[in-house]
């Protein structure tokens, strides 16, 4: 997978609101994370069937195929992981109450969606659209838990 770009990745602080919300997760492939308050939170993990690494040679570009990252950290616990779900992941979670995403004039981004049992629509907005999306199910879970 290519390197992220910041605007990309999911502020951690959303994704700890989301989990302590209630959203659950269920690892799959393509799915980033962060192992929190481990000295390494600006670290993004990938879930992935196998490891493809770059390396650059004077002879060429060549791709790597490993099958397992050895290192100090064997395994952990989904509940020690924080998932940074992606825009896409983000909108199919709104399902029907997703009603548009649109782009304001200062560079951010709001989200329109109407929620269960409301006559009119709500907005949320966020700084990038994947943050957008996920102030809007981040609503969406608190309501379902009033």
């Amino acid at each position: 997978m290519r390197a992220l770009d910041a605007a990309e990745v999911l502020p951690l602080r959303l994704a700890r609101g989301l989990r302590e919300a209630g959203l659950a997760w269920r690892p799959t492939a393509g799915d980033r994370f962060v192992l929190a308050d481990r000295d390494m939170d600006a670290e993004v993990f990938v879930v992935s069937d196998m490891v493809a690494d770059v390396h650059e040679f004077p002879s060429g570009t060549v791709i790597g195929f490993n099958g397992t990252v050895e290192w100090a950290l064997d395994s952990v616990g989904t509940e020690q992981a924080v998932w940074l779900p992606a825009e896409d992941q983000l909108r199919r979670l709104l399902g029907g109450t997703f009603r548009a995403l649109q782009a304001t004039d200062d560079g951010a981004f709001t989200v329109r969606l109407r929620l269960p049992g409301d006559p009119a629509d709500s907005e949320t907005a966020g700084g990038t659209a994947a943050e957008a999306y996920a102030e809007a199910v981040l609503l969406l879970l608190r309501r379902a838990t009033d």
